[in-house]
């Protein structure tokens, strides 16, 4: 990982222009052996932190097509770093989370978004998590019993924070029409 992170820093690839970021990502799918998962992880940290980190206004095209590009191969990795540096950084945070709904709805296979929703009921929940958990259940598919049973644990406990947020209010009601079989 260090020898790769100064090859990162060398090439300077955390401020490429991002039109060359997804040519790179490209060049990353045809790899083969594929990146061991270390590797993808450091390369998660060093194309992509400090440009997730740094959104205030939506990503641009090049940077959304870099990302699902890495994350069509190497979400686990992405969804360890990335996705868990945006849920702990504290504030608002809106550009960072509509990114990651975004990938959720889109961009991460299954087992990922299973990945993200187990983050985020790590961290106390808030409004800036909120639609996070609501795209993770927009794709409607059938979560482990267990973290199921956790979210609604999170949902219930943290009831009283919520009671005039909207936000909250839609999510109790996705969980119900979703997961209406196992809701007793």
């Amino acid at each position: 990982p260090s020898q790769l992170e100064g090859l990162c820093s060398f090439l300077q690839l955390s401020t490429c222009p991002e039109h060359l970021l997804v040519r790179f990502c490209s060049w990353l799918l045809v790899l083969s052996p594929e990146l061991s998962y270390t590797s993808a992880a450091t390369l998660a940290q060093q194309l992509f932190l400090r440009r997730v980190q740094s959104l205030t206004q939506p990503p641009s095209r090049h940077l959304m097509a870099a990302l699902t590009s890495f994350c069509s191969k190497y979400s686990r990795p992405f969804c360890r770093v990335l996705v868990a540096a945006v849920l702990q950084e504290p504030g608002e945070g809106a550009e960072r989370t509509k990114l990651v709904c975004e990938l959720v709805e889109e961009g991460l296979e299954l087992d990922s978004v299973r990945l993200v929703l187990s983050q985020v009921l790590e961290v106390p929940l808030s409004e800036k998590l909120l639609p996070i958990v609501q795209a993770v259940l927009g794709r409607q598919e059938v979560l482990p019993a267990e973290l199921f049973d956790l979210l609604v644990l999170r949902l219930c406990r943290q009831a009283p924070a919520f009671s005039t947020s909207l936000g909250y209010a839609r999510l109790v009601m996705a969980v119900l029409t979703v997961y209406h079989s196992q809701v007793s």
